[in-house]
């Protein structure tokens, strides 16, 4: 007779029992009962299964630290000129690699890293927000590619994940779920973060596993890189505690460096002046610093700015001080980021635990971010393709504080394209550009003191981060599993790279590697590397002609990278046949790894109606509905729509009644001092506002707002009514076409996190005096 109270068991140790020799794992197998039942109590035997060991003796722990949209010239132990003195010390203490690749952009890495397959094999094509119905491109990572920390839980690690997440359906979000695809789902036992892309490092939208967290409203010093490594340490002391005969496997990625660039002045006062001479001169600099140290090979070339790209000497006089100090303010944000992993390694030595856990410091999931295009105080203008000037930007700075505001709650400022194609020294392009190094080639540095001998050697074997995960189970001698939780598991792409830890000339055993973002493409085939850059150039304000592209018309390069680490010397001419035959290997790799259409990552930029988004269009909120995100809330910044409100007020009655967005964009429907405002923040550039001429009179109202606009971006209406009586109305000369934020929510009684309006950020989240009884929202086109 079988135990329930086994069986039971058995659910909470999955391969417990013996994994078969062909590698196939039955899901939640019994274990045998070592127990005697007999009719009577007195003649039964009760006795506990004896848990068997499923990891070598002496199981390291392994600690993946990951930073966000940092290139390959940035940090000084590569060359570069920004201070990173903890990824120096790891460097000191184990190995360095300068071919380590990811995947252009944030999503697809981070999916790749964590199941060691290609990322649109694992429907992750492009950032979760931009996810469409292509098999590639859904932005769900099937439960056919388990992840490290599904596999690691099951064999006895103690799992957790700290920072951004952006591998969770945007549609998933809320805190009524689904919440299946967020990061407890898919193997982590604790996660403390945020789900999506980016977050404001003062007021970041976190979550606690499926919880909702709000940072401290009275604490001026709160930042979130900080908060994530008092929780990370914090979660090891637990799991010591708890657990201290187990491992523990903990992911930790902050936000940091994302945009947008949000750090204390003091950290970017730090570089003050230190890039006065701008990026073409830091470029040159950093370039010749790289030779010195043995960065790059000797025979390395500078390859030469895009034509399409700003020179420094081309930039006006009045702008050079705004772009300058968007450079140190993002400086003192990188260096800010490497102290706190600092203290995450400290925190491990003072726990006796650094000399068997096995670190992987990935700076940077792609290559620097020209997302900010021109220099930007607002950074999703880019990604809503909002045509503006610097002009334009610097004299709305002017209005919130002027240069002293970029880093601070009031701005989303991210840098210049420049300054991201300088920090990919010595590559061409930057993040989002899969076709050329500046986009994918990210330093990486290993140390694990009890199993990696340190030494000086550059490891420049082709490694990608789908290597990670393979390199984990062969360091505890896992055999990858068939099926997971009753998932026939798909076939791992990457490879170990644990025979480079002892000998850093072995010869590269990675063959095969394919790239793709926005139609920007490459593979890499022993030795040889095919190329074509694609649509997209991701420097460029609301880029024209996407809509004429034809991948089929796209014009290849050929490189052989043992010779040119830079990828800066075409040779197709002289190669036709083998560029023809990379060309054709691209195809049909790309159609296995689920890759077709090429170019579905622009598919939202020609088409934004196509958004993922709720099928909802009619909702009724009452004053509880707090952190909803923008992806799932109504569009009401971007579609024709009714807001309805029943509400009581008082005598001069102050109080957000409703905010959708942030600091960086959004609207809000507020009382000051009994006066009824409208806000439409235009991404800090413009700001649409109407206000009552008098205050409401104290008692109840139905207030109504009505928006009309044609089609996603273009201009609009706003009426707002009082008891049926029109109180104003705004012209709305630009829309958003996709969102305000990535991680900015619709409150209703309140505006959590960052405030769409600065006139209420010293009194936030500044809570309605009155009453809400009811928000009814209807989508009228």
């Amino acid at each position: 007779m079988k135990s329930i109270l086994f069986t039971s068991l058995a659910l909470c140790t999955f391969l417990a029992a013996e994994t078969p020799t062909d590698g196939t794992v039955l899901p939640f197998p019994e274990l045998p009962s070592a127990s005697i039942t007999k009719p009577r109590l007195q003649d039964s035997t009760m006795k506990w299964p004896a848990q068997p060991t499923r990891l070598p003796a002496d199981p390291p722990n392994i600690l993946v630290i990951l930073i966000d949209d940092v290139g390959f010239g940035i940090a000084d132990t590569y060359g570069g000129e920004v201070h990173t003195p903890n990824l120096s010390k790891l460097a000191n203490q184990g190995i360095k690699y300068n071919a380590f690749h990811t995947v252009a952009i944030c999503s697809p890495t981070r999916a790749s890293l964590l199941t060691g397959r290609n990322h649109t094999r694992v429907g992750s094509g492009t950032i979760a927000e931009r996810a469409v119905a292509f098999d590639g491109y859904t932005g769900v990572i099937p439960k056919e590619a388990a992840t490290t920390a599904e596999i690691l839980k099951d064999y006895g690690y103690h799992t957790s994940a700290f920072g951004k997440w952006h591998n969770t359906p945007s549609t998933e979000t809320t805190s009524i779920g689904p919440k299946n695809r967020w990061p407890n789902g898919y193997g982590f036992e604790y996660f403390y973060g945020f789900l999506a892309g980016e977050t404001s490092q003062w007021e970041p939208r976190l979550y606690e596993n499926y919880d909702t967290v709000e940072p401290p409203h009275d604490d001026p010093t709160y930042h979130l890189t900080e908060d994530l490594t008092r929780k990370a340490l914090k979660w090891i002391d637990e799991q010591q505690s708890f657990a201290p005969d187990k491992p523990f496997y903990m992911y930790w990625a902050p936000g940091a460096v994302h945009g947008p660039h949000h750090v204390a002045k003091e950290w970017a006062d730090k570089y003050k002046g230190k890039f006065d001479t701008g990026w073409d001169a830091y470029r040159e600099r950093v370039y010749q610093r790289q030779l010195e140290m043995g960065i790059i090979p000797p025979d390395t070339k500078l390859t030469p700015r895009d034509e399409t790209m700003a020179s420094w000497d081309s930039i006006p006089q009045e702008q050079l001080a705004f772009q300058t100090r968007l450079m140190e303010v993002f400086a003192g944000f990188v260096e800010h980021t490497d102290n706190e992993v600092g203290k995450l390694i400290t925190g491990l030595e003072e726990r006796g635990l650094r000399e068997n856990t096995i670190i992987f410091y990935i700076f940077g999931d792609n290559g620097s971010s020209a997302e900010g295009q021109q220099g930007s105080i607002s950074e999703l203008l880019a990604q809503n393709q909002i045509p503006n000037t610097i002009a334009q930007q610097i004299e709305a700075l002017e209005k919130i504080g002027g240069l002293d505001a970029l880093g601070s709650p009031k701005t989303d400022n991210i840098y210049h394209a420049g300054w991201a194609w300088a920090g990919s020294t010595p590559f061409k392009s930057t993040k989002l550009v899969a076709s050329d190094f500046g986009g994918t080639r990210n330093p990486l540095v290993v140390s694990w003191p009890k199993g990696i001998k340190h030494d000086d050697a550059m490891r420049n074997q082709f490694t990608h981060v789908v290597d990670i995960a393979p390199t984990i189970y062969e360091i505890l001698d896992i055999k990858h599993p068939k099926v997971v939780h009753g998932y026939e598991q798909m076939p791992i792409d990457g490879t170990s790279l644990a025979y480079t830890f002892s000998d850093a000339a072995a010869e590269n055993q990675k063959k095969e590697q394919f790239f793709d973002n926005n139609g920007s493409r490459a593979l890499y085939l022993d030795g040889w590397y095919a190329s074509t850059f694609g649509p997209l150039y991701p420097w460029l304000n609301a880029q024209k002609g996407l809509a004429d592209w034809d991948s089929a018309k796209d014009v290849w390069q050929l490189y052989k990278l043992d010779t040119d680490f830079s990828q800066s010397t075409d040779i197709s001419a002289e190669n036709p046949d083998k560029l023809e035959e990379l060309k054709e290997r691209f195809l049909t790799v790309a159609e296995d790894n689920n890759d077709f259409p090429i170019g579905a990552g622009i598919w939202l930029r020609l088409h934004p109606a196509d958004l993922h988004k709720t099928s909802y269009t009619a909702w009724n909120f009452n004053a509880n509905t707090r952190r909803m995100p923008e992806f799932t809330a109504p569009g009401l910044g971007k579609e024709s729509n009714q807001v309805v409100i029943d509400l009581e007020t008082k005598a001069n009655s102050n109080g957000v009644i409703y905010a959708l967005g942030g600091a960086g964009g959004g609207l809000s429907l507020y009382m000051e001092n009994g006066h009824l405002i409208y806000l439409y923040n235009m991404m800090i550039i413009e700001q649409y506002t109407a206000k009552s001429a008098e205050p409401l009179a104290a008692g109840k109202h139905s207030i109504e707002v009505d928006t009309t606009i044609s089609s996603p971006g273009r201009p609009g209406t706003v009426t707002i009514k009082v008891d049926g009586k029109q109180i104003g109305e705004v012209a709305l000369a630009k829309t958003v076409p996709l969102a305000f934020t990535a991680s900015e929510t619709f409150d209703v009684g309140v505006d959590l996190g960052s405030t769409v309006s600065l006139d209420y950020l010293d009194k936030r989240p500044f809570e309605f005096d009155g009453t809400i009884h009811s928000v009814k929202v209807n989508l009228t086109k």
